[in-house]
């Protein structure tokens, strides 16, 4: 279910968008750009996805471990 919301810009912001994005796309283009700040389900729904991929979580621990070992070897 969408719902209608009112925002205040500057004109030149405005101007900017009607110009850039489209005059019938700035609703679409303002809710992808705020939906991942703002809906934190997804996020978690995707980790889980992630961790679930056994072959990636290896690939990710080997790579984490590597770069641990680098930054263990630095001078300080």
């Amino acid at each position: 279910m969408q719902k209608k919301l009112t925002i205040t810009v500057d004109e030149e912001v405005y101007a900017g968008l009607h110009k850039i994005i489209g005059p019938r796309k700035i609703s679409k283009f303002i809710e992808k750009l705020v939906r991942p700040h703002v809906v934190r389900s997804n996020l978690e729904s995707a980790y889980n996805q992630m961790a679930k991929d056994k072959k990636r979580e290896e690939k990710a621990l080997e790579w984490a471990e590597a770069t641990f070992t680098d930054i263990a070897h630095e001078k300080r």
